[in-house]
């Protein structure tokens, strides 16, 4: 690579806050779910950006966007650079983010110093990856892989019951199937860390090897809602303290069972949801993740026994369904190789680890090689508008990218890593 590429940081910093100026929260945060107003007015921006740097753009019938930047070759098989500009709730300014506009700089900073590479280099915002309104997460890169077929992500409803198609439609990016990527040399995924690791060991790079398994249950207690002042203590079914005892024991047995287990309820409904009224049901989500599937399916089912002790216990019905399950992914071993001695050469301290967050890359990894880089969070805050990353951190994770992804697209065309 010339010595002399590198990124652009100030115009890759002022990207990133046009992007946070779409959806902006009070504390800085983003609030941009997926087929949302929000979402279209970002997707139109990001569009006339990879219009300006003379991108082929093409929209696929997931809501894909592509931007294509031809190679000497263009029958070559291309390397894929994204990630996705969907956000949580009350999402932080680089999730997900970072991997698509550091992928637009990349392709800038090539075409300003006038390099044509041997492959072309295929830049993508994938839809839907958060899963905060439509899930489960990772549609568009689901679907794109095979994953999940299309009546399956089309048929996908929010809380107000409008589908992902319909959705999709309404915000004009619902594309056409034959604008899929049809094949690829390998795909690279840039994203913060979201945890702590990196920061508390001052390392600059994390490199990617895997992504944990998850499983996803809906656990419903059903008791007797009853009136808070007649009702006596001992003849209550209390659903919500049945749940309360379930989810304490779900946190100890997740610490107990092994050192990368985590469990987590993070979602919480309650009815009657009154003063003053004894809660008659509880519906509540567990994630359950390990990087070894085997790991994750003993703890899955060891939680599932003792969340039906727990309701025969305190005299409850319980429900409990798996509403959704991903296997544990592995990475590229060439890629993470290539990864590594780029973040040698450029001097960036690094080490490998793997993913607790599920990523576009995880799909994308069933039908080409695939690996990611991580850049520190900053307390290892994520998915909250708290969310931060140091300009030089980022730049560092972009530098690398920016290498990695010369070196690659001027592969051999015949060259695999298969």
């Amino acid at each position: 690579m010339k010595r002399d590429l590198q990124i652009h940081m100030d115009r890759l910093m002022r990207t990133i806050d046009k992007s946070a100026d779409i959806g902006k929260l009070p504390c800085g945060g983003i609030r941009r779910l997926a087929l949302t107003n929000e979402d279209k007015n970002m997707r139109d921006l990001y569009i006339r950006w990879l219009k300006n740097i003379d991108l082929e753009v093409r929209v696929d019938d997931f809501g894909n966007i592509y931007g294509r930047r031809e190679g000497k070759n263009p029958n070559a098989a291309p390397v894929l650079i994204g990630s996705h500009l969907d956000t949580q709730p009350e999402g932080g300014r680089y999730d997900g983010i970072l991997g698509v506009l550091a992928g637009l700089e990349v392709l800038t900073v090539l075409n300003e110093s006038g390099i044509q590479t041997d492959r072309p280099i295929e830049l993508i915002n994938f839809t839907n990856e958060e899963g905060a309104r439509f899930e489960p997460p990772i549609l568009g890169a689901g679907g794109l892989s095979g994953h999940f077929d299309h009546q399956f992500v089309y048929s996908r409803t929010d809380r107000e019951g409008k589908t992902f198609l319909d959705e999709l439609k309404r915000i004009g990016y619902h594309g056409s199937k034959r604008n899929r990527i049809q094949n690829a040399y390998c795909y690279l995924e840039l994203h913060i860390e979201q945890g702590p690791v990196l920061e508390h060991k001052n390392v600059d790079i994390g490199i990617v090897t895997g992504i944990q398994g998850m499983n996803w249950l809906e656990v419903k207690i059903t008791g007797q809602s009853d009136h808070a002042g007649p009702t006596p203590m001992n003849m209550r079914k209390d659903a919500l303290y049945a749940a309360s005892k379930m989810i304490q024991m779900i946190k100890q047995t997740a610490v107990n069972f092994h050192h990368e287990a985590t469990a987590t309820v993070g979602r919480l409904s309650i009815k009657p949801n009154s003063i003053n009224c004894v809660p008659g049901e509880v519906t509540f989500s567990v994630d359950i993740r390990h990087s070894h599937d085997t790991i994750k399916e003993q703890l899955t089912q060891l939680l599932i026994e003792k969340i039906s002790v727990c309701a025969a216990a305190e005299k409850v019905s319980v429900q409990i369904d798996k509403i959704w399950e991903s296997s544990a992914t592995r990475f590229s071993e060439s890629l993470i190789n290539i990864i590594a001695e780029n973040a040698d050469k450029l001097g960036y301290s690094n080490q490998k680890m793997i993913s607790g967050a599920g990523h576009d890359a995880k799909y994308i990894n069933r039908i080409t090689p695939t690996a990611m880089i991580f850049v520190p969070s900053a307390d290892g805050k994520s998915h909250c508008q708290e969310e931060f990353t140091t300009p030089q951190e980022i730049e560092k994770g972009a530098n690398l990218l920016l290498k990695t992804v010369y070196q690659l697209e001027n592969h051999h065309t015949n060259a695999s890593f298969l």
